[in-house]
């Protein structure tokens, strides 16, 4: 089954490819037939620079189920980070 199933949002960071690492501009999400896991479906995840060409994107493919477990830790250390962040300003008065 071929799903239009796709999300692309603008992402800042690094990623990591066969032909070393690149400056990440997008993140696709979309549910479809993977490439490489042998899974009917799969959650895919690439991260892409669109201006460097198709040479510049890592990728994953999950199982629902990973994914999941993936989205709950992203959540949890997303929580931290940011109670850590708004720790920062607090401890740098203090130290002043």
């Amino acid at each position: 089954m071929c799903t239009s199933i796709v999300e692309i949002v603008r992402a800042e960071g690094a990623g990591k490819s066969m032909d070393g690492w690149f400056p990440v501009s997008h993140a696709v999400v979309s549910y479809d037939h993977p490439n490489h896991a042998l899974l009917d479906d799969a959650i895919i995840i690439d991260f892409v620079n669109q201006d460097r060409g198709p040479g510049a994107r890592a990728a994953v493919e999950l199982t629902l189920e990973s994914a999941k477990a993936l989205q709950g830790a992203l959540a949890r250390a997303i929580a931290a980070a940011e109670a850590e962040e708004s720790e920062l300003p607090l401890a740098r008065a203090a130290a002043a």
